[in-house]
């Protein structure tokens, strides 16, 4: 962050140039961040405002930042009061990290605060008397207090010479050097943020991977008691007549045995000889099912976990590659958009919680958690060609499955869109019923009701039944 040296050596630079020029337009590209395009004679300049700690500054930038689609409220606050105000005056207070906007606009005068200060730095608005009227971290104490600077609630001042007053080069060398210094830290923080988050992700999901391993090895041995089951069936078979019901064992000789031993098979007593060699063979085929489905399952969690746990060593080694990211108009990605990055690096992820799930086939698909999600997603961050799911006339989430342009969804991809609807829903008790889907583009907000409500045209249907073996695998790879 800047300290108070660099902040009297930005200003300085800057405060003669935009004193006097009118806020065009306002924006905030993240949480922490202000963007204040700033009208002068000839030319706009964009003075950027972060107050995230450790990277709190305030200087003028050159390189656009990528907005979310709709400005968050402290944003909407600003452009509805201040957006076309003019810029009376910038300036330090004291010696210290805190710089004030004296602005006016068609409500009068206002000071916009700037507290530079470290983990608690704010951007704070103030009417004429002084008084609060909204802060950037929604202090709702604040409102309506007589503004307080923290320099008298602390007394201690950095006099540490500026590291950015040499600089050279450039129509605006100190702005230009802060600019391109703090772009390196949060490319940086960036990189250390993916990192650490990549490095839960992946141990969340070792644990899950070996609770399944072990859930399955239980039930495949639990199952394999009954191993030797058809044996007994068949010889109980070959002596159906000499078996009365009542019996509680019978000693028979076992022909499948080279030795011919003698073997006791234990009977239940409360049913007959056919009603107990069928016993037999039924669990000797939930034997052969178990061995059949859980055995692969257990090899494929094997390879995951052998997968997830040599990432991890890269990690730990030091020698681990983030994934590609995309990159902000500056080609430089900010701090701000990587700390919502929870799990992968794409544009998808960044925006909004979501539950998250990979489809047998690959595709990301995007759960909706509450009326607010629901309408985020399908609003927000679906593209119109994505296919959009819901259970049919019940309340449940909104699915999202990304697709590309002119792409239809895998079949298999459909069914665990569909599932996951279904899931989500109140159809979930009946554990089956029937599912809407279409493309986002035919679906549209229902006017004048509550977030999350839609109006669906040129939907199909499908009827699904919750399967226990496709949820958890969807659960496996959700993220």
């Amino acid at each position: 962050m800047l300290t108070a040296s660099d902040v009297a050596a930005v200003l300085t630079e800057i405060s003669p140039l935009l004193r006097g020029g009118w806020i065009q337009k306002i924006h905030q590209p993240a949480h922490h961040t202000l963007v204040l395009d700033i009208r002068v004679p000839g030319q706009t300049h964009r003075l950027l405002i972060c107050c995230r700690p450790n990277l709190a500054r305030l200087h003028v930038t050159t390189h656009p930042l990528a907005n979310p689609p709709t400005p968050p409220p402290f944003c909407q606050f600003l452009r509805a009061h201040f957006q076309g105000a003019r810029i009376d005056d910038i300036r330090q207070i004291g010696n210290d990290r805190i710089v004030e906007l004296q602005i006016t606009g068609r409500e009068g005068p206002h000071t916009i605060v700037c507290e530079l200060t470290g983990n608690k730095a704010n951007i704070l608005i103030l009417d004429a008397e002084r008084r609060v009227l909204r802060d950037l971290s929604r202090q709702h104490h604040l409102a309506g207090q007589a503004y307080v600077s923290p320099s008298h609630r602390n007394s201690n001042h950095e006099t540490a010479p500026s590291r950015f007053a040499g600089a050279v080069g450039g129509s605006l060398p100190v702005s230009e050097t802060i600019d391109e210094y703090y772009r390196e830290q949060e490319a940086t923080q960036t990189i250390n943020g993916i990192k650490e988050e990549r490095l839960r992700l992946l141990k969340k999901t070792l644990k899950k991977e070996q609770r399944l391993i072990e859930a399955w090895r239980y039930d495949l041995a639990k199952a394999s008691a009954y191993l030797d089951y058809a044996r007994y069936g068949e010889l109980i078979k070959a002596n159906l007549s000499a078996i009365m019901k009542g019996t509680h064992h019978i000693e028979l000789t076992d022909y499948f045995d080279d030795r011919l031993p003698t073997i006791t098979i234990p009977l239940d007593p409360m049913k007959s000889a056919q009603s107990n060699m069928d016993d037999y063979f039924r669990k000797h085929r939930k034997y052969l099912a178990a061995e059949h489905e859980l055995k692969p399952r257990i090899e494929q969690a094997g390879h995951r976990i052998e997968r997830l746990r040599q990432e991890i060593t890269h990690m730990e080694q030091g020698t681990w590659t983030p994934p590609a990211m995309p990159s902000s108009p500056a080609n430089t990605p900010t701090l701000d958009r990587a700390t919502t990055n929870k799990h992968q690096s794409t544009g998808d992820q960044r925006r909004g919680p979501f539950r998250r799930f990979t489809s047998t086939d690959g595709l990301p698909i995007f759960v909706g958690r509450n009326a607010r999600e629901n309408d985020e997603l399908t609003f927000g961050l679906a593209k119109s060609d994505d296919l959009w799911l819901h259970a049919r006339g019940m309340p449940g989430s909104h699915v999202v499955v990304r697709l590309g342009k002119g792409t239809d969804p895998p079949p298999e991809t459909l069914r665990d869109a569909a599932m996951l609807a279904l899931l989500y829903s109140d159809l979930k008790k009946s554990g089956k019923g029937e599912v809407i889907y279409t493309r986002r583009k035919w679906v549209k907000k229902a006017k004048g009701q509550a977030p999350g409500a839609v109006v669906v045209t040129q939907e199909k249907s499908l009827h699904v039944s919750l399967e226990k073996n496709r949820l958890e695998a969807l659960k496996s790879r959700a993220s």
